[in-house]
């Protein structure tokens, strides 16, 4: 007997993610100098952490034999200072990708359901089938779309909204087509989404927008309480290793 055998069919069916070859292997093969390598496919911030951010880290070596605070109190209070909003409404994960599992956890489940638009970020798939959830897999917006050319396709994304749809996805902006919704087409779709449905907008890029095309998603979460929103400290603030 295997042991895999063992593991639930729906797990089993799963492909292994493929992460993109480090620096380092790349760097091996073709006999080339490390730092000369630019790496694009996994969307580091090519800028460097902030000096700030890697004296904290240094203060911090002394601990790193202590387990730390679980609950993260220090940093949730600071980022509820500067969003504005509790501690009770932050969850902390190992990045977003974290987050995007426990949500699928948490929610999801066999004979439930998770909607989300092609080329979508890969993780939505992989983390709703290892909660034994089945797929909906909504057809993205034409490549010749003349605005948003293979992005999210929001108002077929809402019509295929059943009883069953426990948890959306929606990347926004979206990994790996770079496209985006509107404040405006965002908001008419969270006022079609049933309030037993979660909805989770991803904004791992959040800070890359333009100002005049970015949601305040903060303001919706008391009109919806069924919105999670995700955010990372790994692309803006080139924290990606941590």
């Amino acid at each position: 007997m295997n042991l895999c055998d063992l593991a639930p069919e729906y797990i089993r069916a799963i492909s292994p993610y493929q992460p993109g070859k480090p620096i380092s292997e790349l760097a091996r093969e073709l006999d080339m100098v490390e730092h000369s390598i630019i790496k694009l496919a996994s969307n580091e911030n090519p800028l460097g952490t902030s000096p700030l951010a890697l004296e904290a880290m240094k203060r911090a070596l002394d601990t790193v034999a202590l387990y730390p605070d679980g609950s993260g109190f220090e940093l949730k209070a600071a980022l509820s200072q500067r969003y504005g909003v509790t501690s009770s409404q932050i969850v902390l994960g190992n990045g977003s990708n974290d987050v995007l599992e426990l949500i699928a956890r948490s929610f999801l489940a066999p004979g439930r359901q998770a909607l989300f638009s092609e080329h979508a970020f890969a993780v939505y798939p992989l983390a709703s089938l290892a909660a034994g959830a089945d797929l909906c897999v909504v057809p993205a917006l034409p490549a010749d779309h003349p605005e948003q050319p293979l992005g999210h396709n929001l108002q077929a994304m809402a019509a295929q909204l059943n009883d069953r749809t426990a948890v959306v996805f929606i990347a926004n902006p979206n990994n790996p087509t770079g496209t985006w919704c509107s404040p405006q087409v965002l908001e008419a779709f969270m006022r079609q989404v049933p309030a037993v449905t979660a909805v989770v907008l991803d904004e791992a890029y959040f800070e890359y927008m333009d100002a005049a095309i970015r949601p305040d998603s903060r303001a919706w979460l008391e009109r919806f309480p069924n919105l999670i929103i995700t955010r990372t400290f790994s692309k803006i603030h080139a924290l990606a290793g941590l």
